[in-house]
């Protein structure tokens, strides 16, 4: 008999042991940095043939001190992800997204009954659009800890249309992560690499990336189909059956007996929203949001949304205080997205206005401030798991730190790769980046640390530096979706209520097939002339 698979907190535990006994074997080392400006912002990068030894740390009752200090690294996530909690077990309260959902699969019972929906599936269809759309969130601005929110929206979703709570995180997480990896406009990848690596003009090479992010997007929307087909045939298949219970239960079908009748405090919320959007419309009315280097979009926007929200808020208020919810919160991803292209917006922004939408939610259903404040604190001790286990996983990272052996590990992998010809060369470049990212899971750190050393060893080896580049973006970004220390992953599966194991089972196939498909579009990258290689 199989012994059984141990909880996810061990499986980390064990890692940060595996972690401190590499702190006894691997030399102490260091390059030495300097602060360069990268696309208008400061970086700290390794000073080329700067490495030198140092004694090692040696890592012992740190064991235990690392996730004290893994919750102090990641504070920014697990504050994003207790607020975020908070503010979704709000409007879960409200019934406002149970009524969307039904509203949603309603509609998608219709679509079904016409014969042409019926022979290419209507949610086959609905599947490769969800992915697509955040999969170009990764490529353009590099989505990553934004998708948390949205797992609380699309895991119910999923579960309503017959699939697992593994398909709705593959709906944003996945497929955002595709976008990471073959990003072709990813200012935090990218960019800085390209910045770093001193190629301009920055985001040169885009054509084949866009070809590269097309084969990598089928690979992975096919792969998410094939499982979502087998999952709705036979539900008892999924790698999740007995934990989506909690999913199930959340997910009320009973609709109709909720009392859909406008509130009064719905308009009083609909009137301090439209007040604050027309006056931001009026101190920003311009806006300018920006995708990479190549493309603007420019306009009033800010006074053409509040426009739209003071129309169909009106509209919705009377149909409904839930379907007035929704609209708070479909404002809300859109003020999002505003925010983090055209601000710069990061976890800080991003969870005050998701903490000030379930006040709002709250406020518009008719909770008292004391019920507002119960079920935040529901919501954040129902998530408070997800929360903890990220700062676990940060732990890991801080153990390799202390011990001064992430610069010894870079130092001797990066020699080894010379001395092979081109399409080995790459292919080790790739590997190498790939593993790397078990340890620092950050893209831009990533690319700051590494593409001082792999920019000038590819003029060494021939290989165009466009190519090195492709090598890190590809090494750094698939597998961010398997690596325990990627504190997004763990905070993502958390609030899915996805085991790392049963996500192991999952992921683990698809990461075969798409290093192989990587691996496959390094090779012209060597071989071919391509426009900016």
């Amino acid at each position: 008999m199989l012994k059984k698979i141990p909880h996810t907190y061990v499986i980390i535990f064990y890692i940060i042991i595996f972690a401190s006994i590499l702190t006894w074997i691997v030399p102490g080392g260091r390059f030495e940095r300097e602060k360069i400006i990268v696309n208008g912002s400061e970086k700290s990068v390794i000073v080329q043939g700067s490495f030198h030894n140092v004694p090692h740390k040696v890592q012992t009752w740190q064991i235990f001190s690392a996730m004290f200090k893994g919750f102090n690294e990641k504070s920014d996530i697990i504050i994003f992800i207790f607020m975020v909690g908070g503010a979704f077990m709000i409007i879960t309260k409200t019934r406002a997204i149970d009524i969307g959902i039904f509203t949603f699969l309603k509609y998608n019972n219709k679509l079904k009954k016409k014969k042409i929906f019926r022979k290419i599936d209507i949610d086959n269809i609905i599947i490769a659009v969800t992915m697509i759309i955040y999969s170009l969130f990764g490529a353009v601005f590099g989505m990553s800890e934004e998708t948390i929110p949205f797992i609380m929206i699309l895991v119910p979703v999923a579960i309503s249309m017959g699939y697992d709570s593994i398909v709705g995180v593959s709906l944003v997480f996945l497929a955002a992560g595709l976008g990471f990896a073959g990003a072709f406009l990813n200012p935090f990848t990218v960019g800085v690499a390209q910045g770093i690596a001193g190629i301009t003009p920055l985001f040169s090479g885009i054509e084949y990336r866009l070809f590269a992010w097309l084969v990598i997007n089928i690979t992975g929307i096919t792969y998410v189909i094939l499982y979502a087909r087998k999952i709705k045939a036979n539900p008892k298949l999924s790698y999740v059956y007995k934990e989506d219970e909690y999913w199930r239960k959340r997910t009320d079908h009973n609709i109709e007996k909720i009392e859909k009748t406008a509130l009064k405090s719905a308009w009083l919320v609909f009137g301090i929203i439209s007040t604050a959007m027309i006056f931001f419309s009026f101190l920003y009315p311009y806006s300018e949001l920006k995708i990479g280097n190549k493309l603007n979009i420019s306009g009033y926007i800010l006074p053409i949304i509040t426009g739209f929200f003071i129309v169909l808020g009106f509209l919705s208020i009377r149909k409904s205080s839930h379907f007035f919810i929704l609209l708070i919160i479909t404002l809300s991803i859109i003020i999002l997205i505003i925010g983090v292209m055209g601000f710069g917006w990061y976890v800080l922004e991003i969870a005050t206005m998701f903490f000030a939408m379930g006040i709002a939610a709250g406020i518009s259903k008719g909770f008292s401030p004391s019920k507002i404040a119960n079920y935040f604190l529901l919501g954040v001790k129902d998530i408070a798991a997800a929360a903890i286990i990220v700062g676990f996983a940060g732990g890991i990272i801080e153990i390799l730190n202390d011990g001064q052996i992430i610069d010894t590990i870079l130092y001797s992998v990066s020699n080894s790769i010379t001395g092979f010809g081109k399409v080995a060369s790459i292919t080790m470049m790739y590997i190498f980046q790939s593993m790397l990212n078990l340890l620092i899971p950050s893209g831009s750190g990533q690319a700051a640390l590494t593409m001082p050393i792999m920019a000038p060893l590819s003029d060494l080896l021939g290989i165009s530096r466009q190519a090195a580049v492709m090598a890190f973006q590809f090494g750094d970004g698939f597998t961010n979706m398997i690596t325990p220390t990627s504190g997004v992953l763990i905070g993502v599966l958390g609030v899915a209520k996805i085991p790392f194991e049963k996500w192991f089972k999952f992921i683990f196939p698809f990461m075969m097939i798409i290093i192989i498909v990587a691996l496959l579009l390094l090779i012209p990258t060597v071989t071919m002339d391509l426009p900016g290689f």
